[in-house]
């Protein structure tokens, strides 16, 4: 009986062994399988900042800043720089007041829109790229 534990015992031995051993192995895989995801993630997320700064490059953050603020201060009292930033209704309180005012006063109320315009374009164009994207086309900040 007792020659019977010694094998058996052996026998759990060996195969704890060979499970240890599995185990180690699967371990290894799982790494090797964790490390392959993470460098295609890696590269899926470079990708994608590439694809994103493309797109922001073809819906033209700079180029719209730029005409926006050149347009801002030459033809500032009209508001077409609000339309272009897409801002309907400033664009259209823009151009009524020049409008209106300029009949009414003739043209003292469209040179204070003209003013406006001035700023507004001086500030487009000392704003970086980002902060510009970011304040008046995501964040959507209509006037000053």
């Amino acid at each position: 009986m007792s020659e019977d534990n010694k094998d058996f015992g052996d026998k759990a031995e060996d195969s704890f062994d060979k499970a240890k051993d599995k185990a180690n192995e699967f371990a290894g895989e799982a790494k090797e399988a964790a490390n392959e995801f993470a460098d295609e993630a890696k590269k899926a997320a470079n990708e994608f900042t590439e694809g994103a700064k493309e797109a922001m490059d073809e819906l033209g953050g700079e180029n719209k800043k730029l005409i926006a603020g050149i347009l801002a201060i030459v033809l500032g009292s009209l508001g077409i720089h609000k339309f272009i930033l897409g801002y309907q209704k400033e664009g259209i309180i823009m151009l009524v007041c020049t409008v209106a005012l300029g009949a009414i006063t003739c043209g003292i109320g469209a040179s204070v829109m003209g003013l406006i315009g001035l700023i507004e374009g001086i500030i487009y164009l000392t704003k970086s790229d980002a902060e510009f994207y970011n304040t008046y086309q995501v964040g959507r900040k209509p006037w000053f």
